[in-house]
């Protein structure tokens, strides 16, 4: 299985959390991600979303077929993350598309076997692949994109 984790994009501050809007420099963000996606995505690519209007979105600079997940709302735990995704035994790939604190301490335990409060940039997307050598399971990270970097 592949588990991806995409941040969302530069917001606004401000309240209420679940309104806030991407900026001009959040869209471009989405978009240079987005369109490395494009070239790269894994195949059978199920793409989940916070409920967070900043997360569609990012989301949106990539396609516009999504499944808005409650478990990646920014108040959820790592925990509800991975029951949502059936990492890692679940089969083909997943896009997630959320919010720190949550994804970086995903990526914390995929990485190191415990969650730790590990920082993923706004609008970068870390990817995971899970895979079985001579009968231990391995997590592997296959690459982190920052828009930035684009």
């Amino acid at each position: 299985m592949d588990l991806l984790l995409w941040r969302h994009a530069e917001a606004v501050d401000g309240t209420p959390d679940l309104t806030r809007e991407l900026t001009e420099r959040g869209h471009k963000q989405a978009k240079k991600i987005a369109q490395w996606l494009s070239e790269n995505r894994p195949k059978h690519l199920r793409t989940l979303v916070s409920p967070s209007l900043r997360t569609r979105q990012t989301v949106a600079a990539f396609s516009d077929k999504f499944e808005i997940v409650p478990a990646l709302a920014p108040d959820m735990g790592v925990p509800d993350i991975l029951a949502a995704t059936g990492w890692p035994e679940g089969r083909g790939a997943a896009l997630l598309v959320g919010h720190q604190p949550s994804l970086g301490r995903l990526a914390a335990l995929l990485l190191s076997g415990s969650e730790a409060d590990w920082t993923i940039k706004k609008g970068a997307l870390w990817w995971f692949s899970n895979r079985v050598r001579n009968g231990e399971t391995q997590t592997v990270l296959r690459a982190v994109i920052s828009p930035d970097l684009l």
